[in-house]
């Protein structure tokens, strides 16, 4: 597979990962090397990350790409609150792996209910 060309992303404000269907990383942008720079930032393209991850969490994302479900989820770590959205991708049709979207976000946040009831 060939790796993924992330210009379009590069400078984007939130850390985006993508990997392919066996778990190998294909691309990072900016943010994700930042994020993930104490594991070696944009020297991972090209190792798997589940390699990354302890047992519990590697189950859980070995499930995660079998299934091709999405999972969004909000963690809280060094201070920030997180947005974790894990999300198939598509090549030509073809299931290709998965890209996780990581946006800080505020600890309380307005939601917006655009059927009419808004907070």
């Amino acid at each position: 597979m060939e790796y993924v060309d992330f210009s379009w992303v590069k400078e984007f404000p939130a850390a985006v990962t993508v990997c392919d269907v066996d778990g190998i990383i294909l691309g990072m942008n900016d943010k994700s090397a930042r994020t993930f720079a104490g594991d070696g930032g944009y020297g991972l393209i090209g190792s798997n990350l589940l390699d990354c991850h302890p047992s519990q969490s590697r189950n859980k994302l070995e499930n995660l790409i079998a299934s091709r479900r999405e999972n969004t989820y909000t963690i809280e770590k060094n201070g920030d609150k997180k947005l974790i959205h894990q999300r198939p991708w598509f090549q030509d049709g073809e299931y290709a792996g998965f890209i996780e979207f990581s946006f800080e976000i505020p600890f309380e946040m307005r939601h917006v209910n655009n059927d009419g009831n808004n907070d």
